[in-house]
């Protein structure tokens, strides 16, 4: 009765309205800009800064990109460069000021709404610099043009400086250096390893342009030049690269109604499709109506080949889109004037009409290769028709898996030990290596909130083995029942029995590996459990060192080395490598104890590289696994001998 009174009471009117001009809007609410204020936005503000830059080369003026990080204050700063055609610097009538500091300062303007001066672009909305500008401690800009050298700086998304004239100089180009706001951001970092990719794909976009990373961030200096000549057949090698691929690479270039549609294609002999989409250079990972083309025209090509040349199928399998592109690995590029993407993250397109003009341009170019390449056709064919006869084994394994009550929430292995609780948001799974490890944290854990599940040995290597076999595996049969949310395509995020689900192995050779083994069958089965933030992995000790009553758990070397000073050289250092050395109250303390515990999210950062490493490490090409340790073994930072 007190809130509907306090509710009534309250005046609602003009003195109510709160108006954010300018870049206040995009402080207060930053996410609907650059989706997070954490690693993913702070990389987001880089992002838009580049895609400015390759708009300029789209245009055909910019042969040249530099991206130079650096770090003053623990918060990373950047600074990309390009030759392109310089910001305009001339006074606007209308508003008396630059139009650069009309484009660092106010939403919704810019030359990308005018198709004269950009045909195509990445940014449609006129916010990005002007996001980039609001979210940053402080912007410096310099542009070089029309025989000038000019420089401007912005603090907050408000000038800190009028337009100044540097110098003449006979180059153009822009220049933009920007430190996030700690008072915006949680993480002041830009992830390199996603940044890379990033450029990596750019290049391949962008054959000829040349894009130069230096990063000053830490004592060792790095400098990366990422670069193509052959622009998606460059990309599709990437992408097929330790992989065994069954046709030759296809590439095709058309432009209908002022849209460029670009694509390259390669079978091989994995199981799992492989699309990366782009419009105008921006990676679209939820994909649209140019990727929903795509897959029509290939389905259709294929199918009508198989019509037209009256091939026979085994056992009349009944051929679906997916089989067509079971082993496909495929880049799709769309320039076009005005995409509709959804929301100012550009993840997917939305624009109707892009459906029908890709699937007519793929499906013509598609037809005509099949014809023309009858050896590749047959490949293609031969796996197609592989996958249907798979589909429908897993199928059937499926529905025997179902009739033993596999997937039946009810049916709880009896290994489990469960909680109390019963509301999956309070509630968390440990996945215990072994019977030792299962009975002592059986004893530490808390028992309304934490439950054991054990596991004996290592469990199936997923990515070799059958669904049959997978179905069949006890270890299995018990981690799926006990998740509850079933697997694949018959995932139901609503079944999900815990919100914490922690492998908790050793930390030896043998624990990694289980780890691993689980790992890629959470990832392959039930990967929304990664994407949705419910997979951790636990972090248990490394060294006890003991001297005397003191005694300090320590999690890493630098923890070990700064115990042993403060303790001394006779401390006894204990080495765990496996969990059962710890009895039930030490395991609770250094591991399990929600208030003392440290245990790491599982995510996925980049899918694609992912699922490359994935099929690598743990798929059944021997060579190519030796191959890639081999290359990589001097990156390893520790290892249990």
């Amino acid at each position: 009765m007190l809130i509907l009174m306090s509710l009534e009471n309250e005046e609602y009117n003009a003195s109510k309205i709160i108006v954010l001009e300018g870049s206040l809007g995009v402080r207060k609410r930053p996410a609907m800009y650059i989706g997070s204020t954490g690693s993913a936005g702070v990389l987001h503000l880089l992002f838009e800064v580049i895609d400015n830059a390759v708009d300029e080369a789209l245009a055909g003026y910019c042969k040249n990109i530099s991206i130079t990080l650096s770090r003053e204050d623990n918060c990373d700063m950047a600074q990309v460069s390009d030759d392109g055609r310089g910001i305009p610097t001339g006074i606007m009538p209308k508003y008396g000021k630059s139009a650069l500091e009309i484009i660092m300062t106010t939403l919704h303007k810019g030359a990308k709404f005018n198709s004269d001066t950009y045909k195509v672009s990445g940014g449609l909305h006129g916010v990005g610099l002007t996001v980039v500008n609001a979210l940053s401690e402080f912007t410096e800009v310099i542009v070089k043009k029309e025989g000038h050298s000019y420089k401007q700086t912005f603090s907050k998304g408000a000038p800190t400086s009028s337009l100044e004239v540097l110098g003449e100089t006979n180059e153009t180009g822009t220049t933009i250096r920007f430190k996030p706001d700690k008072e915006i951001f949680s993480t002041l970092t830009f992830d390199s390893s996603n940044l890379k990719d990033r450029l990596r794909y750019t290049s391949f976009l962008n054959p000829g342009l040349k894009i130069i990373l230096i990063d000053k961030r830490f004592e060792n200096f790095e400098e990366e030049i990422f670069f193509s000549e052959k622009g998606l057949l460059d990309f599709l090698s990437f992408l097929n690269k330790g992989e065994q691929t069954l046709t030759k690479p296809m590439f095709s270039k058309k432009e209908e109604e002022d849209m460029e549609v670009e694509f390259a294609l390669q079978y091989n002999t994995t199981y799992e499709e492989k699309v990366e989409s782009f419009v105008n250079n921006i990676k679209t990972g939820g994909g649209g109506t140019h990727v929903s083309g795509f897959h029509s025209a290939l389905t259709r090509a294929v199918l009508n080949y198989i019509s037209k040349n009256k091939i026979q199928l085994k056992q009349q399998a009944k051929l679906t889109g997916d089989d067509v592109r079971e082993g496909l690995t495929a880049v799709l590029n769309v320039l076009m004037q005005n995409p509709e993407f959804e929301g100012q993250t550009k993840e997917k397109l939305g624009n109707v009409k892009v459906k029908n003009i890709v699937e007519s341009l793929v499906y013509s170019t598609l037809s005509r290769y099949l014809e023309e390449n009858p050896a590749d056709a047959k490949v293609i064919v031969e796996k197609t028709v592989s996958a249907a006869m798979a589909r429908e084994s897993a199928r059937k394994a499926r529905e025997l898996v179902r009739k033993k009550s596999i997937f039946d929430n009810t049916v709880l292995p009896g290994k489990l030990a469960d909680c109390i609780e019963g509301d999956p948001e309070k509630t968390e799974l440990f996945i215990v290596e072994g019977e030792s490890a299962g009975g002592s944290s059986k004893q530490g854990r808390d028992k309304n909130t934490q439950a054991i599940l054990p596991l004996r040995g290592k469990i199936l290597n997923v990515e070799k083995a059958s669904y049959d076999k997978i179905f069949e595996n006890t270890e299995i049969k018990a981690l799926v029942a006990s998740i509850g949310t079933g697997i694949k395509e018959d995932y139901n995020p609503e079944n999900i029995r815990y919100k914490k689900i922690i492998l908790m192995t050793d930390a030896d050779v043998d624990g990694s590996h289980i780890r691993t083994l689980l790992l890629t069958f959470l990832y392959r089965y039930l990967r929304k459990t990664i994407e949705q933030g419910n997979v951790f992995i636990a972090q248990p000790p490394l060294y006890k060192v003991t001297k005397g009553k003191e005694m300090h758990y320590c999690y890493t070397d630098q923890e070990l080395e700064a115990s042993m000073k403060e303790l001394g050289e006779k401390a006894q250092i204990q080495r765990y490598k496996g969990l059962g050395e710890m009895n039930p109250e030490q395991l609770w303390e250094t591991t399990m104890d929600p208030n003392n515990r440290v245990i790491k999210k599982v995510i996925i950062s980049d899918a694609e590289s992912a699922d490359r490493l994935f099929a690598i490490l743990m798929g059944l090409d021997i060579p190519q696994r030796r191959r890639f340790l081999q290359e990589h073994a001097e990156e390893v930072k520790s290892l249990d001998i």
